[in-house]
């Protein structure tokens, strides 16, 4: 830095400006430079010289710049220093091409230490991208392919791999993630057509890592290296990389095939954008607010999507059954044609997929990597567990028949004297507001997004010891996205980052979900990459009346997967093949689902509530409803689930499969409620292609070590125990996946998991 308050930046020879881009915060000059004037000297000339050769450039920081910063590349362009969270470009000087100054009011931009990631990108950017992104990946894949079995070493197999991945997941995380949130369509698509071309390990480079295990075992004295070596050999022999190559090449094209084919079932979802019409009468029941936040027809009747804001508060209180047969039927038969025929392709090349590779079906290949190991384990956990709560359930129809029959007398509908789909989340309301008196429509008055959020940001901190800090003007990729800065409270280490996508819009991922985009790793340099993790969700976005409010099921999803964010950015692993959540599919929704057990504790709910007229916390009395609400409809709810879990196990045990057929004979076997006829949940059931096939009995089995972990700890120790919250962070978050789940909860608990809370919190009894 001198005195000037200038600052000279040295870049290496990098031959593509998407090799620059992915490793440093480039893109904050780039957008600066395209919101200035076509004649802007040094402009037209920069873009040349940065998509041919980047030399070098000078930065002129303005004069209020943080004194001290440093931002060097090396020769190599690999390695990255910098200490300023926020600067203000005044100048670009280009070699060879001049100075172009920047105007005041553009000049001012947020540097994100250590973010590689880019929502600047463009449709037509993509493709080239990903063409680098094969390139550079084919490079290493070629270096590591040619060695002999004399020539392997750590470096040039383990390292040079684990580095390629580090650069590899990030750049394809960014371009695969924005199928998912980006505004335009070109872009969502330009982002699936990305995510199709992207691929896996080649044999060359299995049978390197084969030699290199085998020859040099010393060198993998570090427990993750080695685990790391054992999980790509593994990896290697699931993709048939140790069998001929006719199978390779078989096994290949099903890949490819299955890719492309999950990649448009989820798409077809992100763009369903069914819309249906309604007088106001015909919605009577409906909350007043709900009513008053929707669009108008010219001729005024209510605009009602198939996203959840719009369909779940009309199947709960929407008191016409006719309206509530029309929603269920159209949100059961979203993508109808084209998903289910996805679906039943996907199963049947599973199926033929798993027994290239020697398994006897596509659930027993899946498994062989989980806790459960075998889809007998799954099978035997789901109906044991069915059977227990078979009375609840038959308790809970008692009530909805007796409701329903009232209240269809009360309002005039006819009633058929069976239970349907479509009455289902309408008599589960009513058991709430009747037998606990809890009525989520005025619950929710306590919940404005603004104090939720707060609260459970400062829940978040004091837990695990963390500071987040909002990024003021941060690169996002929509106006409605925050973004927030994570660091260790006592050391001021930066731990990552996260981004807060709330709300809805066309095109965009339809559900809940935690994104992790850039993964927590360490670089090529030895330095650690931070991770950055997107939580995306679809709450009801504020009116012109009132603010945002959340009903209390949608406060426990934004806990939830709030959590998933903490354990990418808590995760410390060395390999990005562990970082974050990549554990086990069967714990993975463990730490998070723990974490749910706060939206049901007095102290948080009081930190996250407030009336959004007066700010008074929830009283007392309301609170105590809702702690003892917890196990409404527990044998129905959870009885959904298993029907799923077993849905899910049934058609991928089998070569092919009417998935209508199977969903609904399990839905009438287990909760003695059929699939409405000409309908298909199946279709728009977004697990089974989007990385849950075989996969969703996990939500219940990682249920058992959720509520172990919170009973047997937290419950017992204060559930705001900075000790505990320690020893959570440590030992269940830190490890990301380099160490077996089962090693994680003994570490914990101090024992094996017991599934006697687990029981407890379903309203029975624990086995003696």
């Amino acid at each position: 830095m001198n005195d000037s308050g200038s600052m000279d930046v040295k870049f290496g020879h990098n031959s593509l400006l998407t090799q620059v881009l992915m490793k440093c915060p480039m893109g904050d000059f780039l957008s600066h430079m395209t919101k200035v004037k076509d004649n802007t000297p040094g402009v037209n000339q920069y873009k040349a010289v940065c998509y041919r050769e980047l030399r070098a450039f000078r930065v002129a920081l303005a004069d209020d710049a943080t004194k001290g910063q440093t931002w060097y590349f090396n020769a190599d362009g690999e390695s990255i220093t910098l200490t300023s969270d926020e600067f203000y470009v005044r100048e670009i000087t280009l070699a060879d091409t001049g100075t172009c100054r920047l105007p005041k009011r553009e000049a001012r931009g947020v540097m994100t230490t250590g973010v590689k990631l880019s929502w600047k990108l463009t449709a037509a950017d993509i493709p080239k991208s990903v063409d680098a992104l094969i390139e550079k990946t084919r490079a290493v894949y070629d270096a590591v392919g040619s060695l002999s079995p004399d020539e392997v070493n750590y470096n040039n197999v383990v390292k040079a791999l684990a580095d390629s991945e580090c650069e590899y997941a990030c750049e394809r995380n960014n371009l695969d993630f924005l199928q998912h949130v980006a505004t335009d369509k070109e872009m969502r698509d330009a982002s699936c057509d990305a995510d199709k071309k992207l691929s896996d390990m080649r044999q060359d480079v299995f049978d390197a890592i084969v030699a290199f295990q085998k020859k040099n075992p010393a060198e993998l004295s570090e427990p993750e290296a080695a685990r790391f070596v054992e999980r790509l050999i593994k990896l290697g022999k699931r993709n048939g990389l140790h069998l001929p190559k006719d199978v390779q090449t078989k096994i290949k094209e099903l890949k490819k095939r299955m890719s492309d084919l999950g990649i448009d079932y989820g798409k077809n979802l992100n763009e369903e954008n069914t819309t249906l019409e309604f007088t106001e009468e015909e919605l009577a029941g409906a909350p007043e607010d709900f009513l008053k936040g929707l669009e108008r027809t010219e001729g005024g009747k209510c605009k009602v999507t198939l996203k959840y804001p719009h369909y779940f508060p009309c199947m709960k209180k929407v008191r016409n059954p006719n309206v509530r047969r029309t929603l269920e039927t159209a949100f059961n038969s979203r993508c109808l044609k084209e998903n289910t025929a996805i679906l039943e392709e996907l199963v049947r090349l599973r199926h033929e997929k798993a027994k290239l590779l020697g398994f006897p079906t596509h659930a027993a290949f899946v498994l062989d990597m989980r806790m459960a190991k075998t889809p007998e384990a799954v099978s035997k956990f789901l109906t044991e567990l069915a059977a227990k709560l078979q009375p609840l359930r038959e308790e809970e129809f008692k009530l909805y028949m007796q409701y329903k029959q009232e209240e269809y007398a009360k309002y005039g509908f006819e009633n058929d004297g069976k239970m349907n789909m479509w009455d289902l989340r309408y008599c589960m309301s009513m058991l709430e507001e009747r037998k606990y008196s809890i009525d989520h429509n005025a619950l929710k008055e306590y919940f404005p997004m603004e104090t939720v959020t707060k609260g459970l940001l400062e829940i978040y901190q004091e837990l695990l010891n963390l500071k987040f800090v909002q990024v003021k003007d941060a690169d996002v990729w929509h106006e409605d996205v925050t973004m927030y800065e994570v660091r260790d409270a006592k050391s001021g280490e930066l731990m990552g980052y996260f981004y807060l996508d709330l709300y809805p819009r066309e095109g965009k991922y339809g559900h809940a979900a935690c994104f992790g985009i850039q993964p927590g790793c360490i670089q090529p340099d030895g330095k650690r990459q931070i991770a950055v993790a997107a939580m995306v969700a679809n709450f009801t976005k504020a009116t012109a009346d009132q603010p945002s409010l959340l009903t209390h099921d949608e406060v426990e999803t934004y806990f939830h997967e709030f959590g998933h964010c903490m354990h990418q950015i808590c995760a410390l692993a060395k390999f990005a093949l562990f970082s974050g959540t990549n554990v086990e599919r069967d714990f993975v929704e463990a730490p998070s689902q723990m974490l749910e057990n706060w939206c049901w504790e007095k102290e948080p709910l009081s930190r996250m509530s407030g009336h959004y007229k007066t700010g008074e916390p929830i009283p007392d009395e309301l609170l105590q409803r809702l702690t003892r609400s917890r196990v409404a409809n527990a044998g129905v709810f959870n009885l959904r689930q298993i029907t799923l879990g077993m849905f899910d196990q049934t058609i991928h045990k089998q070569p092919e499969a009417d998935t209508a057929k199977v969903l609904s004979e399990l839905s009438e076997k287990l909760m003695g409620i059929p699939s409405t006829p000409g309908t298909n949940m199946a279709a728009a059931f977004g697990h089974m292609a989007g990385g849950y096939d075989a996969q969703y009995y996990g939500y219940l089995w990682s249920e058992v070590f959720c509520m172990d972990m919170f009973y047997s700890r937290f419950r017992k120790e204060g559930i705001m125990s900075p000790a505990v919250g320690a020893d959570y962070r440590r030992l269940i978050l830190q490890p990301g996946g380099s160490l077996d789940a089962a090693d994680m909860l003994r570490n914990f608990l101090g024992r094996d998991p017991k599934p006697d809370a687990f029981l407890i919190s379903k309203g029975l009894q624990p086995e003696q």
